[in-house]
């Protein structure tokens, strides 16, 4: 088990560390989601591949065997709002890193326009700006499950809200006189 502060790594490393290719797609996606080391990609890399092979697990048994199971992994990967609600095992095989990618909060926030670059999304959720339900969520990282994408926000006491909202009623920090 090991000890509690000592957690293992979620992700596994590339097989080859200078491929080309790789590299070259791995840069895209740190630029387009506004990553900040190739770790995260790792990361989702790791759990496709988790969920791609429990399915091809799932795939190699009779359908009464693994109905149960089957049942509980389409539901968890569309709760997390990686698949649709009416996807069959073999939707599975086909994820890419970059669904794993679009369901973090740092990709959603900048998705709803609270951000104008990824980065900025970033730097907003770890500075404690962003909060889902009124609570502060500071961890890029979080997975957004189906329907709390509305819940997301500003959160009430933070100067960015405040700043958004007198740029927006078009008072863009002007003294009144």
């Amino acid at each position: 088990m090991g000890h509690p502060r000592k957690s293992r790594k979620k992700y596994d490393t590339p097989p080859h560390p200078w491929n080309a290719e790789r590299i070259k797609a791995e840069n895209k996606l740190m630029v387009k989601y506004g990553l900040k080391n190739k770790k995260e990609i790792w990361k989702a890399d790791t759990l496709v591949r988790k969920y791609s092979r429990e399915a091809r697990y799932l795939l190699g048994f009779s359908q009464d065997q693994v109905e149960e199971e089957r049942r509980e992994l389409i539901g968890h990967l569309s709760r997390q709002g990686i698949l649709a609600e009416n996807a069959h095992l073999e939707d599975i095989l086909n994820l890419t890193v970059e669904n794993v990618l679009r369901r973090r909060l740092q990709t959603v926030v900048h998705q709803k326009g609270l951000s104008r670059t990824p980065k900025e999304a970033r730097m907003f959720v770890v500075h404690g700006h962003i909060a889902m339900n009124g609570k502060k969520i500071d961890s890029p990282s979080y997975v957004v499950k189906r329907g709390e994408e509305d819940s997301i926000g500003f959160y009430p006491s933070s100067p960015v809200s405040k700043q958004i909202e007198d740029y927006k009623s078009g008072n863009s920090g002007e003294k009144a006189e």
